[in-house]
C-alpha cells in the first residue's frame, strides 16, 4: 500500500541552511563592524560607502570560495569511501554481509533478523546499505558543494546589504548609532528565524547572536578609534 504523506524533518534542511545562515550572519556582522571601525577612525562617508561596498563583494567570494573548497573536499572523502566500498563488495562479499549484520545486531536486532536484514538490504542496494549504516553517508547529509557556496555568498551579500543601506541613508552624524542599532536587529531576527527553522527556542537564538554581534563590533568600533586618533 503506498504511502500517502512523507514526514519533514528538519535535518534535510541542514545543509543549505547552515550555510545560508553563516552566510547572513557574517554578511551583517562583518559589514557592520567594517562599517563603524572606518567610521570611528572618523573618515569621510563615501569612504565608509566604499569600505562596506567592498567588503561586501570580497566577503560574498570568500564565503563562496571558502564553502565550496570545504564542502567539496567532504565530498572528495565520501567518494573516496564509497570507492573503498565497492572495492571491498567485490572481493568479499560474505565478509561484508557479516560486517552489516554486525552493525544491525549491535543496533538491537538478534542474529537471526540481523541477517535477514542485511541479505535483503544488500540483494536490493548493497553500496546504498553500507555507505548508510556503515559509513553514515545519507541523503540528507550528502556533501553538495555548489549549493553550499551559492547559499554562502546569497546570503551573505544579502545580509551585507542591510548595514550597507543604513549607512547610505542616514546622516552622517547618526551612522554609528543606527548602523549598531539596526544591525543588533537584523541579527536577532535572523538568530530567531534560525533558531525557528532548526527547531530550537527563539529567544535564545535571536540573544546568542545579538551577543556575539554586539561584541564583534564594539571591538572592532574600538579600534578604528584607536587607529583613527594615532594615524
Amino acid at each position: 500500500m503506498p504511502v500517502s504523506n512523507q514526514e519533514r524533518h528538519r535535518t534535510s534542511r541542514i545543509g543549505w541552511l547552515r550555510a545560508a545562515v553563516l552566510g547572513a550572519n557574517d554578511g551583517i556582522l562583518s559589514t557592520s563592524s567594517l562599517v563603524l571601525g572606518v567610521a570611528t577612525a572618523h573618515a569621510t562617508h563615501s569612504s565608509i560607502l566604499v569600505a562596506g561596498v567592498a567588503g561586501l563583494v570580497a566577503g560574498s567570494m570568500s564565503m563562496a570560495a571558502g564553502e565550496y573548497v570545504s564542502v567539496h573536499s567532504q565530498a572528495d572523502t565520501e567518494r573516496a569511501d564509497l570507492a573503498l566500498e565497492r572495492a571491498e563488495l567485490k572481493a568479499d562479499d560474505i565478509g561484508e554481509h557479516k560486517e552489516l549484520m554486525a552493525i544491525y545486531v549491535a543496533r538491537g536486532l538478534d542474529s537471526s533478523l540481523a541477517k535477514q536484514v542485511a541479505e535483503q538490504l544488500m540483494a536490493h542496494d548493497a553500496i546504498g546499505a553500507h555507505a548508510r549504516d556503515e559509513l553514515g553517508i545519507s541523503e540528507a547529509f550528502h556533501a553538495r558543494p555548489i549549493q553550499a557556496a551559492l547559499a554562502s555568498a546569497s546570503s551573505f551579500a544579502v545580509g551585507a546589504a542591510m548595514p550597507l543601506l543604513v549607512s547610505a541613508t542616514v546622516p552622517p552624524a547618526l551612522l554609528i548609532p543606527f548602523v549598531s542599532g539596526t544591525s543588533l536587529v537584523f541579527l536577532a531576527l535572523l538568530g530567531g528565524i534560525a533558531a525557528r527553522a532548526g527547531g530550537a527556542g527563539v529567544a535564545v537564538g535571536a540573544m546568542r547572536v545579538m551577543f556575539w554581534g554586539a561584541l564583534a563590533m564594539a571591538v572592532t568600533a574600538g579600534v578604528g578609534s584607536l587607529f583613527g586618533t594615532i594615524l
